[in-house]
């Protein structure tokens, strides 16, 4: 998909989230507000929102000296934990657990600090449990899993991979093999190492990076290492609304798991705001 004017309010609002994350200097907040400005008026229209995000969160963190979103990623990766016993138990109850260990993958998508500045889990994983779901494209999930000897995981959100770690465990479960992929760097709230290894994910598949410290995975800025494992991966699981914006277009056989969080995302797709996806490529 490509950039709208919509999405320049959206930038801004996405800058001033960041720097709340972290310094209530008004002054601080102005000053680099401006300078993300000219940013925001360079992006080109015909690439997705995720690249000019990606330039406006690194001058954040450089203007700051930090990652603004550090203590909330270790916290709502607690917080998630503390989730994780009753969830897998709903899993395992479950008459089919692949099942509703995808729709609740779907429901940890509401986890993002880059557009929402407070969540409702317990309201998001009532409502992926419901039968019916914006766009829901499971049983050809199902069967192509099914097919799948080597799975590429892309992780989103921190505190999400929480959920994420229980359809890992399911797919694994029937014989797939599966590699979760995280952030190289920070950006945003989304997944790196740091975050992968503090809810043990490490120990349940293999954990690598991309390289990148892009908003979705925008595949020319990850390292080589990462480009290989996509293509030779025979089913891409992608997490996440800012993966859909950036590979939407791929060849590859790929299923998108997200919530569509903004009214650009959701007028591409033409579906309402919030509206929760398991979608094929």
């Amino acid at each position: 998909m490509r950039t709208y004017a919509d999405c320049f309010p959206c930038f801004i609002r996405q800058t001033i989230i960041a720097l709340r994350q972290l310094t209530d200097d008004e002054a601080l907040q102005e000053r680099i507000i401006k300078e993300v400005l000219p940013v925001i008026a360079a992006a080109d229209m015909r690439k997705p929102p995720a690249y000019t995000t990606t330039f406006l969160h690194r001058m954040i963190r450089e203007q700051l000296g930090q990652d603004p979103f550090k203590k909330t990623k270790h916290t709502f990766n607690s917080l998630a934990l503390g989730l994780y016993p009753e969830l897998r138990e709903r899993v395992r109850g479950s008459a089919e657990p692949l099942w509703t260990a995808a729709r609740l993958a779907i429901a940890g998508n509401v986890i993002d600090f880059g557009i929402f500045s407070s969540i409702d889990i317990n309201g998001s994983v009532t409502r992926a449990l419901e039968p019916r779901i914006a766009v829901d494209d499971y049983e050809s999930f199902r069967a192509a899993a099914g097919e799948a000897d080597s799975i590429l995981y892309l992780l989103d959100n921190s505190g999400e991979i929480v959920f994420d770690r229980l359809l890992i465990e399911e797919l694994q479960a029937s014989g797939r093999k599966v590699k979760a992929v995280v952030k190289g760097s920070a950006v945003l709230n989304d997944a790196t190492m740091e975050d992968a290894m503090q809810i043990g994910l490490p120990e349940l598949c293999e954990v690598t990076d991309n390289g990148s410290d892009a908003i979705g995975t925008i595949l020319e800025w990850t390292s080589p290492g990462f480009r290989a494992e996509f293509e030779k991966a025979d089913l891409i699981v992608s997490k996440g609304q800012g993966n859909f914006e950036t590979l939407s277009g791929t060849r590859k056989k790929t299923f998108f798991l997200f919530q569509s969080k903004c009214g650009v995302v959701s007028k591409d797709l033409g579906l309402e705001p919030g509206s929760m996806l398991l979608k094929k490529s």
